[in-house]
């Protein structure tokens, strides 16, 4: 069938909107149609070969969709189904069986080359392969051949152009919080970077039932967001003193730490602000060959550091749990989502990168 997808060529060269060939699925995947897709800081980082990644790609990865057909393998979806994309995953091996399909063995080959497992694309230009298959999905595209193990299926009542984000910041956010790190109840924790991801997790916070939740960016209206989705304390990343008010604010130091924008200065913060015993949950990509020198006395007294991703949860359990807190008004990122009709990606990407939107997300069909 023929598709309209948004190519990613260059870093120089905008997104261009293509017609393309898109197969039929085969026994364990399934045609979705798009109906919205959000745009992640991921998608903007490929492009710009910040995350390098073979280009020309069809990028996109949280989409929202209605199922149009599916395999013959397929048993959990049938056509007319709303679904949420999320990442791809083998199911087999020891880590997707412990329910924890974020670090599965296939991870890299099924989510970051573009292709299937066995190296082909659903996605075609003229009989030539195109990478249509980015992070189990390339949503930035009016239609998607994934697999059954990607596609997560929500309420039908639920405003579907709304949902894409669960299926990545939303669950890497709230997920590190509640399933990472797991602060009990009248917790202190301390999230360096509040775009979508950090947002999510002062959400996660909240549900959590932290007493002491502090916001830590830059940018001043994403502070006052965090401010209104939960945060007790919102503070300057650029300030001189930081640590020293953290310690304050935390009476010593923080029971917990988020660091979500990859950035170096970042990382040291949110280790250096944690009491003892502290966890920081490490989420923000840094800079490719990052070495980051550690204090060991420091993290001798009971502190630690960890890498997650996608919020240690399994999508197929952790989406729709997320859509209903949604619905119960108890994740109300709607505040912080601005809406784009398709044509108007390179309009979304350079606002997002400018900082005046924190969570694009693109209407692509009814």
């Amino acid at each position: 069938m023929k598709i309209e997808a948004a190519l990613a060529t260059t870093p120089d060269q905008p997104f261009s909107i293509q017609s393309f060939d898109l197969e039929e699925p085969r026994p364990d995947e399934v045609l979705v149609r798009m109906v919205a897709t959000g745009i992640c800081h991921t998608d903007i980082a490929v492009k710009q070969q910040d995350v390098l990644l073979p280009l020309p790609m069809i990028l996109g990865h949280e989409g929202a969709g209605i199922v149009e057909s599916v395999g013959s393998a397929i048993t959990h979806l049938k056509a007319g189904d709303h679904v949420v994309l999320s990442g791809d995953s083998c199911g087999t091996c020891r880590q997707c069986q412990h329910g924890q399909p974020s670090y599965c063995d296939e991870f890299v080959e099924r989510n970051l080359t573009g292709c299937r497992v066995d190296g082909t694309s659903p996605v075609h230009d003229h009989g030539s392969m195109v990478s249509g298959r980015f992070c189990g999905q390339s949503s930035f595209a009016t239609h998607a051949v994934t697999t059954g193990r990607s596609a997560v299926k929500v309420h039908e009542s639920y405003p579907l152009e709304l949902m894409g984000p669960l299926g990545c910041g939303l669950t890497t956010g709230v997920g590190t919080v509640m399933n990472a790190l797991r602060p009990p109840a009248g917790s202190s924790i301390v999230i360096f970077g509040v775009g979508t991801v950090g947002l999510a997790a002062v959400m996660g916070a909240v549900l959590s039932g932290c007493s002491t939740i502090i916001a830590v960016d830059p940018v001043e209206s994403r502070r006052e967001m965090a401010i209104e989705t939960g945060a007790t304390h919102a503070l300057d990343a650029m300030d001189s003193a930081l640590v020293e008010e953290l310690l304050g604010l935390t009476g010593g130091g923080a029971d917990f730490s988020v660091e979500c924008s990859g950035v170096p200065a970042a990382v040291e913060h949110a280790i250096k602000c944690l009491g003892r015993p502290g966890w920081c949950a490490q989420v923000g990509a840094t800079p490719a060959a990052t070495i980051h020198p550690l204090d060991m006395d420091h993290l001798g007294f009971g502190r630690g550091i960890k890498g997650v991703v996608m919020g240690d949860a399994n999508p197929q359990s952790f989406v729709p749990y997320l859509s209903d807190l949604h619905a119960q008004g108890k994740l109300p990122y709607e505040r912080f989502v601005k809406f784009y009709d398709f044509g108007d990606i390179n309009l979304a990407v350079e606002e997002s990168k400018r900082g005046e939107v924190i969570k694009p997300i693109l209407r692509i069909g009814n």
